[in-house]
């Protein structure tokens, strides 16, 4: 325990940091903006999505602008619209998303009126025209005579700005100057509005304030339901509509008390015995349910209801949202579901969690309770890290992590309580980055010292493998299905003798340097340099599902590497080189042999002596790569022509050998069809069917006069003959060296 003292003391730091950040003693911006990440990301892994019909917005988009002119429309137009949903389609209530703070001088009212006091104010019959018009004219009074007796809820605006006060009027408050007085609520406080007309505002059902809260980041993710403005409190647009739908309502504030302030925690629509609680924050700020991404409402044209092209189920009983989604109308907001999101549709959100009870909320005793999780976690985590192996220490963050994450979302969907998230995950993620990062910085000089023990063993590759994980790494020999690969080249000797040992050694390390990268580029484990030979497997100490694959793409690898190397060889006079390569495919014993003097980490077995043999044959066959039949048998999406069968020194069973030609999907038609013609050549050879065997390798040999191969078996018809070797013949071809 001693030696884990540092860390102990170093995760504690870890957890009363987050600590004082959950308990609001400072806070920290990247965890606030995790938390903010994390809230957006629920939301939308809870979204119902689906159309809800019960609330329809009427668009002023543009469409009905192209209609109808720019807005702001004729107070007519407006008037004839409310008249056209409240008469023919019987909405049930209207809410206006868009102030009417202007009079409405279109009708040319207003210049008849300087007329009339100007240049004609002595005209009688001019004057008791206009005054005859004058309800005509008049689109103010017009609209208002239009909204009285109707449920039209008329939207406005705060600004924080005392003097952005503008012409207009706000409707009455829902707690009067004084009635919360003694009650230290944090509510929202403004300066200033912008209000409708007050011919309109008195004669509308009621009126809400549609500003929406803005977090640090820009988003919406809430909407104050009351706000305060010179010692009065106003409703939101959602709560004003909310409210004219059902009729008769009273609104009762929540009030708790937490010993420092007072709060209200929820606000209670009543009205006949029906109640509606509103979650509140301690802003009085209710988070708005996102069900989906934009139009999660029903959308109509506001031109289209106008002129009556609208299907009356479409809107009969409905709530309706007069908004705007036309880009021009600055009416967009970034909300955790959209960053162009129509504020209007924020409303009809907000309108469907209030009737749902579906508002999400965070009660006072989370803070205590995320505060505990905290502790619980922090000190599991704490003091078991530090004593796990890097496996289970894992899967003890995982583990935590998953309950922490578990509880938060249980919260979420059985309580539709917010629960802060970030701090959790971060803890957890601290923890195990401290102790990992401990693991690896401060006992990088034990594994070091690991890595010059073995590296006198094994390969430089293996060893920063088994230095990465040392306790789960065994050098134990066992029995695995590998792969395993031998290089020569040919006529070495004669190379040997014509160059001096210099260029002799220049030339080897050129040429095994060449061949160990492309063997190390294909996940081989390099064994070791025979001379001028090479030995290289696959699958150990790392498994390998691929490996018969990986060795026949080395091999192939190899020989255009060699091809390369011609060049620059033959400008510093060396002779071209020629390599035999072989490959096979079976049981075998891998693991770290040798004496106390020297080991190596190797393979042996019947199969890696038949890899060889079959590097030596290559020649016999005038090809560069021979492979074994269960090699061929592995690797499906590469081109095999089949050599021979053959019993090989040592070995009493006949085996296939195959030459590979490369990629399938990469392969010339001309060599897929003389590989066809090949392989009829073949089975009419094994048929003893001489004269059309030959035949066919003489068709073979004027496409490909250099064939070694084309060349043996046609040199093996004529000898066979001549002398047939019978009806029990097995077509198995025996060598009897090396």
């Amino acid at each position: 325990m001693k030696k884990h003292l540092v860390r102990f003391i170093l995760g504690a730091l870890c957890v009363l940091l987050l600590l004082g950040h959950a308990a609001h003693v400072w806070q920290l911006p990247f965890v606030t903006a995790l938390d903010a990440y994390l809230y957006d990301a629920r939301l939308k892994l809870s979204m119902q999505d689906g159309v809800d019909e019960r609330i329809v917005i009427v668009d002023i988009d543009e469409k009905s602008l192209a209609e109808l002119g720019r807005w702001p429309w004729s107070r007519k137009t407006v008037a004839d619209l409310v008249q056209r949903l409240t008469d023919d389609y019987q909405v049930s209530v209207i809410g206006f998303d868009v102030v009417f703070a202007e009079p409405d001088d279109s009708s040319g009212l207003k210049v008849l009126d300087q007329i009339g006091r100007q240049e004609l104010k002595n005209d009688a019959a001019y004057q008791r025209v206009l005054q005859a018009y004058r309800p005509q004219l008049d689109f103010d009074r017009m609209f208002a005579e239009v909204l009285r007796g109707r449920p039209v809820v008329l939207g406005y605006y705060f600004s924080d700005k005392t003097t952005h006060q503008l012409a207009g009027a706000l409707p009455p408050p829902v707690f009067k100057a004084g009635s919360l007085q003694g009650r230290d609520i944090e509510f929202i406080r403004r300066g200033g509005f912008g209000g409708n007309l007050p011919i309109l505002q008195s004669a509308a059902t009621s009126g809400g304030h549609f500003n929406p809260g803005i977090d640090f980041d820009g988003v919406v993710r809430r909407v104050p339901m009351v706000v305060e403005y010179e010692g009065a409190y106003y409703e939101s647009l959602s709560l004003a509509v909310l409210r004219t739908q059902i009729g008769r309502t009273e609104l009762h504030p929540v009030i708790e008390s937490d010993g420092d302030a007072d709060f209200i925690e929820a606000l209670n629509v009543v009205s006949d015995g029906l109640q509606i609680r509103i979650p509140v924050d301690q802003q009085v700020s209710a988070l708005v349910p996102y069900r989906g991404a934009e139009r999660s409402f029903p959308y109509l044209s506001a031109v289209d209801v106008l002129n009556g092209r609208i299907s009356k189920a479409q809107l009969n009983g409905r709530i309706v949202l007069v908004g705007t989604s036309a880009p021009g109308l600055n009416d967009l907001r970034s909300t955790p579901v959209g960053a162009a999101y129509p504020g209007v549709e924020v409303h009809a959100n907000l309108i469907a969690g209030m009737l749902d009870g579906a508002i999400k909320e965070a009660p006072g005793f989370l803070l205590g309770f995320e505060v505990l999780q905290l502790l619980a976690f922090g000190a599991l985590l704490v003091f078991l890290l530090p004593l796990l192996s890097p496996f289970r220490a894992t899967l003890l963050a995982l583990v935590t992590l998953g309950g922490i994450i578990g509880i938060n979302l249980w919260l979420w969907t059985s309580a539709n309580f917010v629960q802060p998230l970030a701090a959790g995950v971060l803890l957890t993620a601290l923890l195990y980055a401290l102790n990992m990062s401990w693991g690896y910085f401060v006992e990088s000089r034990t594994k070091r010292q690991f890595a010059e023990l073995f590296g006198q063993y094994v390969p430089p590759e293996l060893v920063d493998e088994m230095a990465r994980n040392p306790e789960s790494y065994s050098m134990e020999g066992r029995n695995e299905e590998l792969t395993v690969l031998f290089a020569d080249i040919r006529s070495f000797t004669s190379i040997s003798e014509g160059l001096d040992p210099k260029e002799l050694t220049h030339l080897m390390n050129d040429y095994l340097g060449a061949m160990t990268d492309v063997i190390r580029a294909n996940r081989g484990t390099l064994d070791k340099y025979i001379g001028d030979a090479i030995m290289t497997f696959w699958g150990a100490p790392l498994k390998d599902s691929e490996n018969a694959r990986h060795a026949v793409l080395t091999a192939l690898a190899m020989q255009q590497r060699l091809k390369l190397l011609a060049e620059p060889f033959r400008t510093r006079h060396w002779p071209e080189l020629h390599i035999g390569i072989g490959i096979n495919t079976g049981m075998m014993t891998v693991g770290d042999m040798g004496s106390s003097v020297r080991k190596a980490y190797t393979v042996m077995g019947d199969a890696v002596n038949l890899a060889s043999r079959l590097e030596g044959i290559t020649k016999e066959y005038g090809v560069g790569i021979v492979a074994g039949e269960l090699t061929r048998q592995q690797v499906t999406d590469i081109s095999f022509r089949e050599l021979d069968r053959v019993r090989v020194k040592g070995k009493d069973e006949p085996v296939a050998i195959y030459e590979p030609l490369g990629l399938t999907a990469e392969l010339p038609a001309a060599v897929i069809d003389e590989l066809q013609q090949w392989q009829h050549a073949l089975r009419l050879y094994r048929a003893q069917d001489w004269d059309q065997a030959e035949l066919q390798l003489y068709n073979l040999r004027r496409q490909a006069p250099d064939c070694r191969l084309y060349v043996l078996y046609t040199e093996r018809v004529a000898t066979l003959r001549a002398s047939p070797p019978g009806e029990n013949w097995d077509g198995v071809t025996t060598f009897q060296t090396k």
